[in-house]
């Protein structure tokens, strides 16, 4: 078995848009999406589809920042009141 990069589930793609690109290309500017979902190039909605320039940019993940579960994991500051007891009568002595 060969080892290779792991797949990326989540990679993106965006649109370049080259310079004098059509209102199609310039609509999915600063829009990222899954790499399965990207649009084909030249735009079927390109009005100068033989001279476009337009190309990919491509990222390990569609989105533009980490998930906020790990900015704001900062836990809790207050005092622990959870009191560790368990069932038997042993435990409450």
């Amino acid at each position: 078995m060969v080892e290779g990069k792991p797949r990326l589930n989540y990679r993106g793609a965006e649109v370049i848009a080259a310079e004098g690109a059509c209102d199609a290309a310039l609509s999915l500017t600063n829009l990222r999406l899954l790499s399965a979902e990207v649009p084909p190039l030249p735009l079927k909605t390109c009005d100068r589809p033989a001279t476009c320039k337009c190309k990919y940019r491509h990222f390990d993940d569609r989105r533009r920042k980490f998930p906020r579960r790990v900015e704001h994991a900062t836990g809790y500051r207050g005092a622990e009141r959870r009191v560790r007891r368990g069932r038997r009568d042993g435990d409450f002595a």
